[in-house]
């Protein structure tokens, strides 16, 4: 098994050093990641700048290759031309915070997967749910059983996974639910700022705001301790309005 290892956390991130050591177990591990951490880019590539890869060693060993770019050029420059041979399947991760409902959309983790995707190879993007936790075993667990279930299971084509795991004690983890992407929002808050020149600047922040709708979605059996798995794609069409627009006379 040849697994296309990537992120969005940046190659030096215990989380996919976490999910490496995990998966090197089943198969042949190659790890393509950002150079930099690239959280939040979403599917952005790089096509006005050069790709720049390096080769990071530890302990004596080749660990993977740093890209300057971003994880769909990760994916994308490791299928196309940095590995010998296609990968079996791609997995993104393990982030460092949860991706569920519309954080989906931001996501460099997903992104990787989505990659992954667009090329015909099956994908799966695996986070935890916490930006401090660094007990990343439970999460490489799940990301372990979901590899071996998708390749003998397979996905439909246009297909990938997003898995999301709860930051507790392996053992303290109800159980595993299927479910939709949820609608929930981040409330975004903009700290306003002052540099010694005297021009405002901003810092980004604020929290996710759950709605009570989504208690049978991502987010809501998450917060409950459920590991979650969303089948996602990402055809954008909404097909009943468009029906409805072929009646506007245009």
């Amino acid at each position: 098994m040849k697994i296309l290892l990537s992120n969005d956390d940046g190659i030096n991130a215990k989380g996919i050093e976490a999910m490496r050591d995990a998966l090197e177990k089943i198969g042949d591990v190659f790890v393509v990641a950002p150079e930099t951490e690239m959280s939040a880019v979403g599917h952005a590539i790089t096509i006005t700048d050069p790709l720049r890869v390096r080769r990071v060693m530890r302990d004596g060993a080749l660990f993977g290759i740093a890209v300057d770019g971003t994880p769909a050029d990760c994916v994308k420059i490791a299928a196309r031309a940095i590995l010998t041979e296609r990968p079996d399947i791609v997995v993104s991760g393990i982030n460092q915070g949860q991706n569920v409902a519309t954080n989906v959309i931001y996501s460099g983790t997903v992104s990787a997967a989505t990659e992954g995707m667009i090329l015909g190879i099956p994908s799966i993007a695996i986070s935890l749910a916490s930006f401090t936790s660094r007990d990343f075993s439970a999460a490489a667990e799940y990301g372990v059983k979901m590899v071996r279930m998708v390749l003998e299971k397979g996905l439909p084509e246009g297909v990938l996974l997003n898995v999301n795991v709860p930051a507790i004690p392996a053992d303290k983890i109800k159980g595993v639910k299927v479910c939709r992407m949820g609608i929930s929002k981040f409330r975004e808050v903009f700290d306003k700022r002052v540099d010694p020149k005297q021009n405002d600047y901003y810092w980004q922040g604020g929290e996710m705001v759950l709605y009570k709708e989504d208690s049978d979605a991502d987010i809501g059996f998450l917060e409950e301790g459920y590991v979650t798995v969303t089948p996602i794609h990402f055809d954008l069409t909404h097909r009943e309005f468009m029906e409805n627009m072929k009646g506007w006379g245009l």
